[in-house]
């Protein structure tokens, strides 16, 4: 098998290749695709709201279609190491994209967009008792991080390195459990039953220290894992200190998501209610003796 190939086919790929192969084109054209989508569609919630979407969100959007294109294509070649190459590809797959995707509200977007009948079709999704359960910060946390760690921690990882099919399914489950990690914990779109921000701390507290503590049992072991592997020593500890360390910067920009939204959410109620300003001093007069004395 070629080099351009086994890039595309498996974590062990690479060797410097940079061959764009049909593996690598399709997630591209998708992520391209949806990143124009987004833009087309503020551009419709501009016109049907009459203001405009907010450029910040459209920033994360692209930001995020960039990261996940960037993590199937060849780019990743300047990354030193075929398993380094791997774990960065599952850093950007996993949790960087997936934050950034999170933050751009495309729900919201939707919502704002879509005809009534749709809209009430979506509200009926996020009612649904399986998505509370799916949504809850707990569940995604384990379908996130537990992902990880069925992946390093069998043989899984190794028959990604042989079938093109589980390599994508991997990649797969990688993207939607991050986003809905990202999602349950801190984005600004509507999420059914969400958790209180304490909650949500605590669960990113908990995945943070069982994620590093997966990247160091990974670095302890590197001679017997992952299970079947093709890779050094040498290359499986590259890996681990990828994946810690990478950990370690997403979940720091997941954990300010989170206080970020709870801030937001703390302006938003304090904020007086409009015409309460204009109405308290009225009232206030009309108490006072020196406004009745006028009366």
């Amino acid at each position: 098998m070629s080099a351009a190939v086994t890039l595309a086919h498996g974590p062990h790929a690479g060797h410097g290749a940079s061959a764009w192969t049909p593996d690598m084109v399709v997630p591209v054209v998708l992520a391209v695709a949806a990143a124009v989508a987004y833009v087309t569609a503020t551009r419709a919630y501009h016109r049907r709201r009459l203001r405009p979407w907010r450029t910040a969100r459209t920033v994360a959007w692209v930001i995020g279609c960039a990261l996940v294109a960037a993590a199937s294509s060849p780019v990743l070649v300047v990354v030193p190491g075929d398993a380094s190459r791997h774990m960065v590809q599952h850093l950007l797959l996993g949790m960087l994209g997936p934050l950034a995707l999170v933050l751009a509200a495309p729900l919201t977007l939707l919502l704002g967009v879509a005809p009534p009948a749709a809209r009430r079709a979506v509200g009926r999704v996020l009612r649904a008792r399986p998505v509370h359960v799916v949504a809850h910060p707990v569940t995604a946390a384990v379908l996130h991080v537990g992902g990880m760690a069925v992946l390093y921690l069998t043989p899984l990882y190794a028959l990604t390195t042989r079938s093109a099919v589980a390599h994508a399914i991997v990649h797969a489950h990688f993207l939607l459990a991050g986003y809905l990690f990202a999602w349950a914990l801190a984005g600004p779109d509507p999420a059914p039953r969400r958790p209180g921000t304490a909650t949500r701390v605590a669960v990113l507290v908990v995945a943070g220290g069982a994620h590093a503590a997966l990247a160091k049992l990974l670095y302890a072991h590197a001679d017997r894992l992952p299970p079947g592997g093709v890779h050094t020593v040498a290359e499986v500890e590259a890996a681990a200190q990828w994946m810690y360390y990478g950990g370690d910067v997403a979940e720091i920009l997941l954990a300010v998501a989170v206080l970020a939204a709870w801030y937001r959410s703390r302006a938003r109620r304090d904020r007086p209610a409009p015409g309460a300003l204009s109405s308290a001093p009225a009232r206030a007069g009309a108490r006072s003796p020196s406004a009745r004395a006028t009366c």
